[in-house]
């Protein structure tokens, strides 16, 4: 608590207590909800009930959103102890009490969302959003994630439409015997903000829903968030989707699987060093393609990070293979062959299918056998040895196999990138290759979702028509961190300003992660009208500064 924000007790009105709330973050997440208007669209689309509830269906949200952030990993039922702990008046509005936000409030929302369509819903309220942050970008993110469930779900009765079944499947999570659901979701490139999501049933595969996806929403997706390209990872490339995308007219950007023969002759026969670099740590070649029927530019790319990140994993491989062929190899020098022919052939035929060794010396050798001849003599005297035959043996030492480590690390060193743009004034190679690489933006966004302490970590909801409005809840969360992170980076390079990092060091680019841990320990105490935000510190003035006057109000003090 800084010196003008002291409380003296004494002065304090008799028979009133002071009473602490906790703010931390939570300040920073209502202040980007409210400037992307998230509440303010959602009450736009969906009628509203007074009769039922005190709160709007946005603000029903916005609750859930903050209790998302709030780290706390609590059932749904429980979210108005939740706002017992924090200022909710401050949060979400005037006069909005914790009572106000109890179990029947907030599930009604939930029932309001997905009556609404929670696809079309959250694709307005994205759009709008990466309207007032002023993205663009030329590439749109597509991956898929999944979400596990422990409870028992009833998958056998036929599911009502434009519901999801929560089942088993494909398990992103290596949990094969849990029900789950999957979620489908575009992210542009800039922020790595969610520009669409939508909830499919735990047995639905990528490639199975992600053509569709991109079908429905592409015309949407262009028009209003500019995007030239899908980007995707080789779940999206097959045969049958390169023709039906191109037949549509989408442009992709999507990795080639290694599993198609052609992808694997392409990387056998590429000479690393005649390729031409491409960026730092990158070197690539272009070729052409017609698989599926559609003529493309696929660029073959070899990493330097790849390759170092493959090296030990490489030989650590080739090793374990290379000790169970050394054993093979034991058990083949302990035969005996009736002749060399045999002998030379069993060794020949062993050689031949070594994949991970290699000989650096091998022989067949010639072996008499011998038998005790026993004399009558007394005491043993004339024992002598008897030739009874001639066997042949197989002899060598095994190494590791150099050329196949080194076959092996040029596999994982390389990769294709394929696009059906073949225009290359167009689409550069180096544009090419930095937008698949911009796929990490998904990727993290999934990271984020299914962090332990989100909201996400468990879901208790029975209703499948909840837990879909639960994932667009979820989706808005990421949205919010997105922008957030946005703003707070773009802000610190505009002004000149920096924030220190987890080491202390100032950094223009810090994580919201890292941000909201900063803000642990803001409080409000509350006392009569006296509002006091304690354990201010320079460093949350920097965030407050450059996010703006919205976010100061938040976190103002209002001694009378």
């Amino acid at each position: 608590m800084s010196q003008s924000e002291d409380v003296d007790l004494a002065e304090l009105d008799k028979g009133e207590l002071p009473e602490s709330k906790v703010l931390d973050h939570l300040g920073l997440v209502a202040g980007m909800f409210e400037e992307l208007e998230i509440g303010d669209r959602i009450d736009e689309h969906i009628a509203q009930d007074f009769d039922e509830r005190e709160v709007s269906v946005g603000q029903a949200v916005k609750a859930l959103v903050l209790n998302g952030f709030g780290f706390v990993q609590q059932r749904l039922y429980l979210t108005p102890k939740f706002f017992e702990r924090v200022p909710t008046e401050r949060l979400i509005g005037e006069g909005v009490r914790p009572e106000h936000l109890n179990e029947g409030v907030l599930g009604r929302a939930l029932d309001d969302l997905f009556e609404y369509g929670v696809t079309e819903l959250f694709r307005d309220v994205a759009a709008h959003a990466a309207g007032k942050l002023g993205l663009g970008s030329r590439f749109a993110h597509l991956d898929a994630t999944s979400f596990s469930f422990h409870g028992e779900y009833d998958s056998e009765e036929e599911p009502e439409d434009g519901v999801i079944r929560v089942q088993q499947g494909y398990s992103r999570d290596h949990r094969p015997d849990l029900n789950q659901v999957v979620l489908d979701m575009i992210v542009e490139r800039q922020a790595g903000l969610p520009v669409l999501m939508k909830p499919l049933s735990g047995n639905v595969s990528d490639p199975g829903s992600f053509p569709e996806l991109i079908d429905r929403h592409i015309e949407h997706l262009q028009n209003v968030h500019g995007f030239d390209y899908v980007v995707a990872d080789s779940s999206l490339y097959s045969a049958d989707h390169v023709e039906k995308l191109t037949e549509s007219g989408v442009k992709f950007v999507t990795r080639v699987p290694e599993t198609i023969g052609e992808a694997k002759t392409r990387i056998q026969e590429a000479e690393i060093e005649s390729m031409e670099p491409l960026k730092e740590g990158y070197r690539a070649e272009e070729c052409r393609s017609e698989y599926g029927g559609v003529e493309q530019r696929w660029l073959i790319v070899y990493s330097e990070e790849a390759e170092e990140r493959a090296r030990e994993s490489a030989r650590k491989k080739v090793e374990k293979e290379h000790e169970e062929e050394a054993k093979a190899f034991s058990k083949l020098t302990g035969r005996e062959f009736a002749c060399r022919e045999d002998a030379e052939q069993a060794l020949e035929e062993f050689e031949s299918g070594l994949q991970a060794s290699e000989f650096t010396e091998k022989q067949v050798t010639r072996a008499t056998c011998y038998t005790l001849e026993e004399s009558s003599s007394p005491g043993g005297e004339g024992n002598r040895l008897k030739e009874t035959g001639v066997e042949w043996l197989v002899e060598g030492t095994l190494v590791p196999s150099e050329e196949r480590i080194a076959r092996l690390l040029k596999r994982k060193s390389l990769f294709i990138v394929a696009t059906n743009e073949l225009d290359d004034e167009v689409l550069s190679a180096e544009e090419m290759l930095e937008g698949y690489k911009g796929q990490v933006q998904v990727e993290r966004g999934f990271r984020f979702l299914k962090d332990p302490q989100f909201m996400a970590s468990s879901f208790f909801l029975e209703s499948e028509r909840r837990i879909m409005a639960l994932l667009m809840v979820m989706t808005l969360c990421l949205l919010v961190y997105s922008a957030l992170e946005r703003r707070i980076r773009e802000g610190l390079q505009a002004q000149d300003l920096s924030f220190p990092d987890q080491k202390g060091n100032p950094t223009q680019r810090p994580t919201a992660r890292w941000v909201f841990e900063s803000f642990l320990g803001i409080h409000v105490l509350f006392e009569g009208q006296r509002r006091l935000v304690l354990n201010m510190k320079e460093r949350h003035q920097i965030i407050l500064t450059v996010l703006g006057k919205r976010y100061h109000r938040l976190y103002a003090s209002h001694p009378r």
